[in-house]
């Protein structure tokens, strides 16, 4: 049926010169199918890419090297690692996520690191242990008082230990870091950036890591006590998700600035805790 409206003649000639074409859809192809689940993380301390060893495959995020121990520690091996994808690129603008292959009807996906779990079960079993890992309830309600602490104060004191950034990206950076609002783990609150003698509104957290090296000192001091000579943390039998992000909390620490590193090295067992279960981080992670 014809339109009962029509442009007027000058304009329909004007409007002939830029006809719409359509063109059928372009296919993506990749240049390297994937071919092994592939998990996307910030870069590791050193990019150059060593064939004969993993020594710079665990990243320098935390929170990436968390999911690099869960993965690793829950028994799955052979897992790729890639780090030139910029967290924009990952779900909701995270990392890290990971690239799974399509393997018969399941088609390639990219999960989210809530995912991540499922996905493990599936392949190694385990998803219906209520204990998580933990051999009683009690284990299990104190190792949150331990991922309490870890993601508290000592995420502060690595979060405050990072290299000097300049004065406005410090501004940011004390009220927040890593998605954490790093005054809620101090009691009373610190004192804002920004004061009464200041034209400026109230804005912001003054928090250095000089006020925070006892609670600092203390949490590790308790972290190595609880430890002991266990091989796991609580003493459960096989890994869980609480020596995934201590380990990856350890391994970030003994990297970090001389005040913040020296109260895990003056603990030996953490030290050798480290060593063993890098060990076993490294070995499960190939590049991709």
């Amino acid at each position: 049926m014809a339109s009962v409206f029509s442009l007027p003649e000058p304009l329909q000639k004007f409007l002939s010169k830029f006809p719409l074409h359509t063109y059928p859809p372009i296919l993506v192809t990749s240049r390297r199918p994937l071919q092994k689940p592939t998990l996307w993380i910030a870069p590791p301390r050193t990019t150059a890419v060593d064939q004969t060893s993993n020594s710079d495959i665990l990243s320098t995020d935390v929170e990436c090297l968390k999911w690099q121990a869960y993965i690793a520690l829950r028994g799955v091996t052979d897992i790729a690692a890639r780090w030139d994808i910029s967290p924009e690129g990952g779900i909701d603008g995270r990392l890290p996520c990971l690239h799974t292959p399509s393997f018969g009807d399941a088609s390639s996906e990219l999960l989210a690191p809530r995912s991540i779990p499922g996905w493990v079960d599936g392949r190694v079993g385990g998803g219906n242990d209520s204990l998580n890992g933990y051999s009683d309830e009690t284990l299990k309600d104190e190792s949150h008082a331990w991922v309490s602490l870890l993601e508290g104060i000592v995420h502060t004191a690595l979060t405050l230990s990072e290299p000097p950034q300049p004065v406005l990206s410090q501004l940011f950076r004390t009220a927040t870091a890593g998605g954490r609002v790093l005054a809620a783990t101090f009691s009373p609150p610190p004192a804002p950036l920004t004061g009464l003698s200041s034209v400026l509104p109230s804005y912001g957290t003054n928090i250095t890591l000089s006020s925070i090296q006892g609670q600092y000192a203390e949490a590790i001091a308790s972290l190595s006590e609880r430890l002991g000579t266990d091989k796991w943390f609580l003493g459960s039998e096989n890994p869980t998700a609480l020596d995934a992000l201590a380990f990856a909390y350890l391994h970030c620490l003994l990297y970090s600035m001389d005040s913040t590193r020296i109260e895990v090295t003056r603990r030996v067992n953490l030290v050798a805790w480290e060593q063993r279960v890098r060990t076993e981080v490294d070995a499960a992670f190939t590049v991709a």
